[in-house]
């Protein structure tokens, strides 16, 4: 069985406190892909950058100081356009899911695609620690599903991957 990774698509990473033109212009692509992996009967599991009222103290904080997906603001939440349904959710302090790779180590999936935001944060983190966790299945990035910070980061956080066996397409 495969799985869609669906990765931060998060109301302050599309159009709030770090949105950005790229991200509003894939959420459509990214529910369908959702609605396709369903259809399809594949698993979808969701990851949500997850910070506190003190993340301006956080280590993050100090080299990145936005505020964004405070839990429990509209900014946490994934957007309402995508349907999470009873689908998992991981929150995560940081950029990589240590929960989220264990989970899909523990559901040996036949393959893994994933989708989402930041490609040269979060995306690029989560790939490769599911590459560490899960060396013989193959992940796939769609990077039309994908959007980085910048689209010149964009494009290095696909290079940086292919060069670690991930596939881009």
């Amino acid at each position: 069985m495969k799985t869609l990774v669906v990765i931060d698509m998060q109301n302050d990473f599309i159009d709030g406190s770090l949105g950005t033109k790229e991200a509003v212009m894939i959420v459509e692509k990214v529910k369908k892909e959702i609605e396709c992996f369903r259809k399809n009967g594949d698993n979808v599991v969701f990851t949500r950058d997850t910070h506190t009222d003190h993340y301006l103290s956080s280590s993050e904080g100090k080299s990145l100081p936005v505020e964004h997906c405070i839990k429990g603001t509209e900014g946490w939440e994934i957007s309402e356009k995508l349907d999470v349904g009873d689908s998992p959710v991981f929150d995560k302090p940081t950029f990589g899911s240590v929960r989220l790779a264990e989970y899909l180590s523990s559901k040996n999936p036949d393959e893994i695609e994933i989708v989402g935001l930041c490609t040269d944060i979060c995306v690029i983190s989560n790939a490769l620690m599911l590459k560490a966790y899960l060396p013989e299945t193959p992940i796939t990035v769609k990077s039309e599903l994908c959007a980085g910070v910048t689209p010149e980061s964009h494009t290095r956080a696909l290079e940086s991957m292919k060069m670690c066996q991930i596939q881009i397409k």
